[in-house]
C-alpha cells in the first residue's frame, strides 16, 4: 500500500510536460513494471501480490511519447492466450488525473501465463499495451 501511495504521490506532483521523466522515476522508485508501445509508456504495479482466486488492484500511469496525444482513459483486462479465455471478472478503472489510473477487481482464477491488456484511450484512438504475467 505504501508503495502505491508513493507512486501516486510522485506522479501527482509532476507537471504533465514532464511525464516521460515521471514514468522513468516511478519505475525506479517503487519497483513498478514498465511496458511500452511506440506512442505510450505505461508504468504499473499491483497494490498487493497476485494470487490465484484473489482480487487485486493495479496502479498505473500513462505517459505519451513524443507528440502522441495524452491518455484520456484506460481500459484494463487480462487473458490467458494458451487457453483462449479471459478473466471471470470485469475490473473497474478510475482516473486519478494527469494520466494516473487505478484498476480494481482483477482476479486470475487459475495459475499459468496471463497477459494484462492495457488499452490507452486517446483523442486519436486506442493504443494497446500488453504485459506478461506468470502465476504459479
Amino acid at each position: 500500500m505504501r508503495r502505491a501511495v508513493v507512486l501516486l504521490a510522485l506522479l501527482a506532483a509532476t507537471p504533465i510536460g514532464a511525464q516521460a521523466d515521471v514514468c522513468d522515476d516511478a519505475a525506479r522508485a517503487v519497483a513498478a513494471r514498465r511496458v511500452e508501445s511506440s506512442r505510450h509508456v505505461l508504468v504499473f504495479r499491483t497494490a498487493s501480490s497476485i494470487e490465484v482466486g484473489r482480487h487485486f488492484s493495479v496502479d498505473a500511469v500513462v505517459c505519451a511519447r513524443g507528440d502522441a496525444p495524452p491518455a484520456t482513459g484506460l481500459r484494463v483486462d487480462a487473458v490467458m492466450p494458451a487457453h483462449r479465455h479471459g478473466m471471470n471478472y470485469r475490473p473497474s478503472v478510475s482516473p486519478r488525473g494527469d494520466g494516473r489510473f487505478v484498476a480494481d477487481g482483477l482476479m486470475f482464477h487459475m495459475p499459468g501465463h496471463w497477459q494484462l491488456l492495457f488499452d490507452v484511450v486517446t483523442s486519436a484512438g486506442v493504443d494497446r499495451i500488453v504485459a506478461d504475467v506468470s502465476l504459479e
